[in-house]
């Protein structure tokens, strides 16, 4: 698994035969300096965990230029295909949607989700956490943006993620302290990359805060610059199962 931050909640992902972009906010990201040819080029799924338009962001141009696969919320999915969206893979809180060679399990999140049109804010669906499982690579999970809550306990005994991308931003989600139990006391994953800061002046802007809070931590967490490929290729990692006839291994 090669994993890229690309600043705020937008990640891109190289596992296996596939090329996924999470929240692709790159076009008016703040924290996003790179190439955006360079940063979509050969994306096969587009990963979205709500409607809010720091996390759709460049979904419809990336999608209309690599002909890639949306895997959303049934609403979010519903609402893109009305704007042109052919190739959808929708799925709700709890369930888990096979894409190719890995699978996405939408989880619960503690948050709002809704998109601008005409200019105003419309209600679209629920917002997830996303955890995505490769065979011969860790278990991901993406929490979207959220708040904590003790079920992410449940999460972790049914996925046992071993990379969390987390939020820490404060006042729209978790800040360092929530975010640093919701490590330390639910989750307890191998390694964690910080998110959703640095980029609009209201968020944290960087990473000290949450840092100070896992000071002692098991957890390992790496702070990438954004546009850094980072390699977490680990075929030794037990896998875990998810339901008979939905992962293609």
């Amino acid at each position: 698994m090669n994993i890229t931050w690309l600043g705020h909640s937008a990640f891109r992902v190289e596992i296996g035969d596939s090329t996924l972009l999470i929240d692709p906010f790159l076009l008016g990201n703040p924290a996003f300096n790179g190439d955006f040819r360079a940063a979509t080029a050969g994306t096969t799924h587009v990963l979205l965990t709500h409607g809010h338009d720091d996390h759709v962001g460049d979904t419809l141009e990336i999608i209309q230029k690599t002909g890639a696969q949306l895997v959303a919320g049934h609403e979010l999915c519903s609402l893109l295909q009305s704007k042109g969206v052919k190739n959808a893979n929708p799925g709700n809180t709890g369930g888990t949607v096979a894409c190719g060679d890995f699978t996405v399990t939408f989880t619960h999140a503690q948050h709002s989700s809704s998109v601008t049109l005409d200019g105003r804010l419309v209600s679209v669906g629920t917002p997830h956490g996303l955890v995505v499982k490769h065979c011969g690579s860790p278990t991901l999970f993406h929490m979207g943006d959220t708040e904590l809550f003790s079920d992410l306990a449940l999460i972790a005994e049914l996925h046992e993620p071993e990379l969390v991308l987390i939020p820490i931003g404060e006042r729209f989600t978790m800040g360092a302290q929530a975010a640093s139990l919701a490590l330390n006391r639910y989750l307890r994953p191998r390694w964690a990359i910080p998110m959703h800061y640095g980029s609009f002046k209201v968020l944290e802007q960087t990473a000290d805060n949450f840092l100070a809070a896992m000071r002692g931590s098991d957890v390992e967490i790496i702070v990438p610059r954004a546009g850094e490929p980072l390699d977490f290729d680990l075929p030794s990692l037990p896998f875990v199962s998810v339901p008979a006839g939905i992962f293609p291994c």
